[in-house]
C-alpha cells in the first residue's frame, strides 16, 4: 500500500521528514531514524501505510488506561518501526524493525474489524503508533464517524503541527514519560539516527491536556537508567504541575517494572523499591499505579470521601463505587462528587 507521505519538505540532497525531531534528511532508496518514512527519487514515500503487525481485543487496563472507560475492552491494533531506540524495548521484535510479519488493512477494512468486533474504541498501540501518522489520521477520522473512540500509546515524540492534528482525532492517550533527563532521551533512548527529546514529549502532554485529551502517564523504571528518587521525584513534580496549571483532573501514573530485554541487562525492577516510590509519590500526587509486578493492588478511591470506587486485582476490574451520570465523568455513590473517571 505505498504512497506518498504528509510532513516531509524537498532538500537539494534528499527530503527532510519534519514528523518528529529526529529531522530525517533521506537520501533517495533510504529511510529514517524511524525505519518505515523513505525516499524514493526525491519524493515521500511510506510504504508500510496500513501493515498491521498485531490485533487483539485487550482490557483497556493493560493499556494502561485506569481511569477511561474501566473495566471495557478495546480493540487494539500494532504496526513496525519506531523514532526510538530504547535497548530495553519490550517489542524490539516489531519497534527496531520494519519486517515482521504483518497484514496490510486499509482504514476502511480495521473499522469494519472494530464494528464487527462489538468494541467501543481503538488503541493504537504496541510499537509507536505516531511515525504512521498518515494512516493513524485516515483512521481515527472514520472511526469517529462511527462513534468509535480513538486512544493513543504513544512515546509522545513528534513535532508540534504533527501533534496539533492527531490529538484533534485523539479521545484519550497513554503517554510514555521514560525519564526526566534530557542527556538520557538523547544519548540512550535515541542515540544516532534516532531523535528522541525530553522537550517534545514534554509538551505533547501538556498539549493533550489542555486540548481535553484524557491523558495517563507511564514510567518503565529501568535500574541504572532512571531508578533514582530524584529523577521519579521530578517526574511526580511534572505531573503534579499539569493539573494545578489546565484545571483539568489529575493525571494518573503508572510506575511499571521492567524487565530484561533487547540489549538491557540490569536485573528486574525491585517490586519493593517500586512500592515504595508509588507510596512517596502519593504525597504528590492522587493517582499513583504499579504495574508488572505480582500481588499489586490499584483500587482507585473517591477523593472526597475515600469511598472504594474500583476495585482491580490484575486485569479483572470491578466498579462498585461509579454512577453513571449525564457528563464526561462518572460521580460517587457515596458522595456524589465528580470523579475525573470517563464514562
Amino acid at each position: 500500500m505505498e504512497r506518498s507521505g504528509r510532513f516531509f519538505s524537498a532538500s537539494g540532497s534528499g527530503i527532510y521528514c519534519e514528523l518528529c525531531p529526529a529531522a530525517c534528511l533521506i537520501p533517495s532508496g533510504s529511510f529514517g531514524a524511524c525505519k518505515v518514512r523513505g525516499n524514493t527519487n526525491g519524493r515521500s514515500l511510506i510504504p508500510f501505510y496500513g501493515k498491521v503487525t498485531a490485533m487483539a481485543c485487550d482490557p483497556i487496563e493493560k493499556k494502561p488506561l485506569y481511569h477511561y472507560c474501566p473495566g471495557s475492552q478495546i480493540f487494539s491494533v500494532g504496526f513496525t518501526g519506531c523514532n526510538f531506540c530504547c535497548p530495553f524495548c519490550q517489542n524490539s521484535h516489531i519497534s527496531q524493525s520494519a519486517q515482521a510479519p504483518g497484514r496490510y488493512m486499509p482504514p476502511e477494512e480495521l473499522v469494519r474489524a472494530v464494528l464487527k468486533d462489538g468494541s467501543q474504541a481503538i488503541a493504537y498501540t504496541y510499537s509507536e503508533p505516531l511515525v504512521h501518522i498518515e494512516y493513524l489520521l485516515d483512521c481515527m477520522t472514520q472511526t469517529r464517524r462511527h462513534g468509535i473512540a480513538n486512544v493513543l500509546v504513544t512515546n509522545g515524540c513528534i513535532n508540534k503541527a504533527a501533534a496539533a492534528e492527531v490529538l484533534s482525532l485523539t479521545d484519550a492517550a497513554n503517554i510514555d514519560l521514560k525519564c526526566f533527563c534530557a542527556d538520557t532521551y538523547t544519548n540512550i533512548l535515541g542515540g544516532a539516527p534516532c531523535g528522541s527529546s525530553l522537550d517534545a514529549v514534554l509538551a505533547f502532554i501538556r498539549f493533550a491536556v489542555d486540548k481535553s485529551v484524557h491523558a495517563e502517564i507511564t514510567t518503565l523504571v529501568v535500574p541504572g537508567l532512571n531508578d533514582s528518587v530524584e529523577e521519579l521525584d521530578a517526574i511526580a513534580g511534572f505531573i503534579a504541575c499539569l493539573h494545578e496549571s489546565s484545571g483539568a483532573p489529575p493525571v494518573p501514573w503508572h510506575l511499571s517494572a521492567y524487565r530484561p530485554e533487547y540489549r538491557w541487562n540490569a536485573p528486574p525492577t525491585n517490586p519493593g523499591f517500586l512500592l515504595q516510590m508509588k507510596e512517596r509519590a502519593g504525597r504528590k500526587l492522587p493517582y499513583v499505579y504499579t504495574g508488572n509486578i505480582q500481588h499489586e493492588v490499584n483500587d482507585t478511591h473517591c477523593l472526597h470521601c475515600r469511598a472504594l470506587l474500583v476495585r482491580r486485582r490484575g486485569y479483572r476490574t470491578d466498579i462498585p463505587g461509579l454512577a453513571s451520570a449525564s457528563g464526561r465523568y462518572y460521580r460517587c455513590v457515596q458522595c456524589g462528587t465528580e470523579t475525573g473517571i470517563r464514562n
